[in-house]
């Protein structure tokens, strides 16, 4: 059963456009967007379970250029 997440993403400093930016171009992303407030970046991610998004966070979203941390909220409704 495919899940939905709310990813919140603190970027390095004048980095948040460019993050969001490569999130949008990834699989699965489906939406990614610069934002003010306590996160830099918000991205709405689906996958196929809680494994796949645990690794599409650590494996795809981590190693993008400008990504310090990570907040992952799964939709339960």
């Amino acid at each position: 059963m495919a899940i939905s997440a709310y990813v919140f993403i603190e970027s390095t400093p004048g980095n948040s456009s460019q993050v969001a930016q490569s999130l949008a171009r990834l699989p699965g992303v489906q939406m990614a967007h610069s934002v003010t407030g306590s996160y830099d970046v918000i991205a709405l991610v689906e996958a196929e379970d809680v494994t796949a998004l645990g690794q599409f966070i650590t494996r795809q979203i981590h190693r993008l250029p400008g990504v310090l941390k990570t907040t992952t909220n799964v939709v339960v409704g």
